[in-house]
C-alpha cells in the first residue's frame, strides 16, 4: 500500500517576505501548483491514500481558488483516500460551505479516531488521530489505544518534545507515545524533513512544508511516499522533493578583501561551486572581518548578482578589522579620530567600530551607509 504523508501545505500564504506583490501573488500560485503536482504524483504511481498533518491553509480565510484546489483534488480522485487532520493554521471554513462530505475524506477531531486504511484488503493497517488542544492534550496519551496485530499510523500536528509542556496545546510528547504500538508515527508543524526512531518498533517523521516560504525554510521541500507490505507489515519510506523552487542561504567569508571588486570574485567563486538553480531564492550572508578602509558598496554587489536568480538577497554581517597599532602614533586626522574614538569609555565596541567606520567613510570622501 502507498500512503503520501504531507504537512504544512500553508496554501494561500501572502509569501510577501522580501518579494515584490507581483512575486509574492506568482508565489501563491506556485504553492497550489505544487499541491497540484503533488495530485499528480499521486495518480502516476498509485497512491491509495494521502495524509495531511495538518496546516493544509495557512489563514482562516481561505480563498475560493485555495478551497476549490483541494476541493477538486477530493472529490475527483475518489480511488485515493484523503485523511486530514486540522493544524494550528487551519479553520473550520474548509467545511464550513460542504453539505456532503466525500466518502474518500477522512476528518479526526479531538478525540482518537481510528479508520482501516486497507479496507478493500487485509483490513490490518489502521489510521488514528486527533487534534490536539488545551483540553484534551493531558489525556490523549493515556487514552490512545491501539491493536498491536495491525500496522498503526498515528497522526499528530505539534512540535516535538522529550518533556511535558505547558506553554501550549501543540507539543507532542514522544515519551508518551512509546511502547504503544506505533508503525509510523506521522507528524506536521515543523517545516523541514525529519525522521528519526521512535521506539524499538517505529518511527517519527515530518515531512516538512511543500514549498519553502521564508530563508528559515532553506533547502529542499517535499512529500513522504510510506510504502506498507500489507502481508509483513514491513515499510520503508522516500522522501519525495516537489517543490517548484527552494531557497538557499550562503555565507561567504570576504576577510582579506579590500574593495568590491574583490568582493565581486569571491562571490562569484563561492556561487559556481554552489551551482545553485537560476529559480532558486538566495540570501547571501558576508562574513569575516574587514580591514577599516575596506571599500564595499552592498547595492552595487546586489546588482550584480540579482539577475542571476528568482530573489537575491544580500546581508552584511562582516566585523571591522582595525589595527590599533597602526593609529597610534599615527599624526593624520584620520589617526586622531581613531584614537579619539577608541578612548570613549562610555561607548560599547560595537558602537565604537561603526563610529569609525563611517568616520572614515566620510574622512575619504565617501557617503556614509
Amino acid at each position: 500500500m502507498k500512503i503520501i504523508h504531507c504537512a504544512d501545505l500553508h496554501l494561500d500564504a501572502r509569501m510577501t517576505s522580501n518579494l515584490t506583490k507581483e512575486k509574492a501573488r506568482e508565489r501563491q500560485a506556485e504553492l497550489l501548483n505544487t499541491f497540484q503536482e503533488m495530485m499528480r504524483y499521486a495518480e502516476q504511481n498509485n497512491v491509495d491514500a494521502i495524509i495531511i498533518a495538518g496546516d493544509l491553509y495557512d489563514t482562516k480565510n481561505i480563498s475560493a481558488a485555495a478551497r476549490n484546489t483541494v476541493w477538486d483534488a477530493i472529490v475527483n480522485h475518489p480511488d485515493i483516500v484523503f485523511y486530514y487532520l486540522k493544524g494550528n493554521h487551519d479553520a473550520e471554513s474548509f467545511l464550513g460551505s460542504i453539505e456532503e462530505i466525500p466518502d474518500n475524506l477522512m476528518l479526526f477531531g479531538d478525540s482518537w479516531t481510528t479508520y482501516i486504511a486497507d479496507e478493500k484488503g487485509a483490513g490490518n493497517i489502521a489510521v488514528t488521530g486527533l487534534e490536539l488542544n488545551r483540553d484534551n492534550r493531558e489525556s490523549a496519551y493515556n487514552e490512545l489505544s491501539l491493536n498491536v496485530e495491525k500496522f498503526n499510523i498515528v497522526v499528530l500536528h505539534g512540535q516535538e518534545t522529550e518533556h511535558d509542556s505547558k506553554d501550549g496545546a501543540e507539543t507532542i510528547a514522544l515519551r508518551k507515545l512509546r511502547n504503544k504500538g506505533i508503525d509510523y508515527l506521522a507528524l506536521g508543524h515543523i517545516h523541514s524533513y525529519k525522521q528519526s526512531e521512535l521506539d524499538s518498533r517505529g518511527k517519527y517523521c515530518y515531512p516538512g512544508c511543500l514549498e519553502g516560504r521564508g530563508f528559515d525554510e532553506c533547502g529542499e521541500h517535499g512529500f513522504v511516499l510510506l510504502e506498507i507490505d500489507q502481508e509483513t507489515g514491513s515499510f520503508r519510506t522516500e522522501f519525495v522533493p516537489i517543490a517548484s523552487r527552494n531557497l538557499y542561504t550562503m555565507e561567504v567569508d570576504i576577510s582579506g578583501c579590500m574593495s568590491t571588486a574583490e568582493i565581486t570574485r569571491q562571490l562569484s567563486s563561492q556561487l559556481d561551486r554552489a551551482e545553485y538553480d537560476a529559480g532558486s531564492l538566495l540570501k547571501i550572508v558576508l562574513k569575516g572581518k574587514v580591514d577599516v578602509e575596506c571599500e564595499k558598496n552592498i547595492e552595487l554587489l546586489q546588482k550584480q548578482f540579482e539577475p542571476k536568480f528568482y530573489f537575491l538577497k544580500i546581508d552584511d554581517e562582516t566585523k571591522l578589522d582595525v589595527d590599533y597599532g597602526v593609529f597610534a602614533l599615527d599624526e593624520s586626522l584620520k589617526g586622531e579620530f581613531v584614537r579619539t574614538v577608541w578612548a570613549a569609555e562610555e561607548l560599547l565596541e560595537e558602537e565604537k567600530m561603526e563610529i569609525i567606520r563611517c568616520g572614515i567613510q566620510a574622512l575619504s570622501g565617501e557617503e556614509i551607509e
